[in-house]
């Protein structure tokens, strides 16, 4: 007698967030601008020990929801604590973690790449996005951003918005898909070795203002950020510092670049102030 009562006064999003998890589905909640809630101060550097070096998907042990993608839970009381009430209150979307549910998310991000996911990728059950689709199929695999244009992939130890349950009938996992992840790192073997290269200061000709180049020094370092197990801080400072060396000169980054960046970071559970502080840093070292 007293369920429907109880439903009702729970807010939209944890309400959401509460059916998911009864299938099984781990969830967290997401903020403003489609990114999880900072870490807290107990969680900073992995200090929680809520997974040794985050090698493997897990939740974290902290009861407050930080780590982003890792504190995806199924657990009703987790998501009903006090440690989590300001977060649902201050949510904007509810995300889940498609590894944690044995699922995979192919991001489609605008036209071009689902024409192309049409022509090339088994059909399976879709979900519409702001600017695109979702293709959900069944199995997890290694998570990759920008593996083609416009496409990343959303499995293990990231996450995604919840936008409902799609239509379509989900098919297993196709080696398709898989191989997207696999083919990645040879493509983008060769940013590293130029890294250290830096366009004359003051007007003179960028040497490799390429959109091509740009794009695989992004896509790489998202990669970098994105795939980091251990040491996040020290990961991103590591990738800003990289990037700006070789672009930092030359003029080529524009704003679109660096909210990639951050939002690879944010992804990971590092907080905005975090992200600007190891921009800031890592532009002092290099004198920009």
């Amino acid at each position: 007698m007293t369920q429907p009562t109880l439903i009702r006064r729970v807010p939209g999003h944890l309400h959401t967030a509460l059916d998911l998890a009864a299938r099984t589905v781990p969830v967290l909640p997401l903020r403003a601008g489609k990114v999880p809630f900072g870490n807290c101060t107990a969680c900073r550097d992995n200090a929680c020990g809520g997974r040794p070096n985050m090698k493997t998907p897990g939740p974290c042990h902290c009861p407050r929801p930080c780590h982003a993608w890792a504190a995806a839970t199924t657990n009703p009381t987790a998501l009903r604590s006090p440690e989590w009430k300001g977060a649902w209150r201050e949510a904007a979307a509810v995300a889940y973690h498609p590894g944690g549910a044995e699922l995979t998310v192919v991001d489609l991000d605008n036209t071009g790449a689902i024409t192309w996911a049409r022509h090339h990728l088994p059909a399976t059950r879709t979900v519409p996005t702001t600017r695109g689709e979702h293709w959900i199929y069944r199995g997890a695999m290694q998570s990759a951003n920008a593996v083609r244009p416009g496409v990343d992939i959303k499995s293990t130890m990231s996450y995604a918005r919840w936008l409902g349950p799609g239509t379509g009938t989900m098919t297993d996992l196709p080696d398709v898909v898989r191989a997207l992840v696999v083919k990645e790192p040879s493509a983008l073997s060769p940013v590293p070795r130029v890294v250290s290269v830096s366009a004359p200061v003051g007007g003179g000709k960028c040497c490799h203002r390429t959109p091509a180049y740009l794009d695989r020094g992004i896509a790489m370092a998202e990669q970098r950020i994105t795939q980091a197990t251990s040491a996040v801080h020290a990961t991103v400072y590591r990738t800003f510092l990289a990037v700006l060396s070789a672009h930092g000169r030359c003029g080529c980054l524009r704003d679109t670049h660096v909210g990639r960046l951050f939002a690879a970071a944010q992804a990971k559970g590092e907080s905005v102030r975090h992200c600007t502080d190891a921009w800031t840093n890592a532009r002092t070292r290099l004198g920009l």
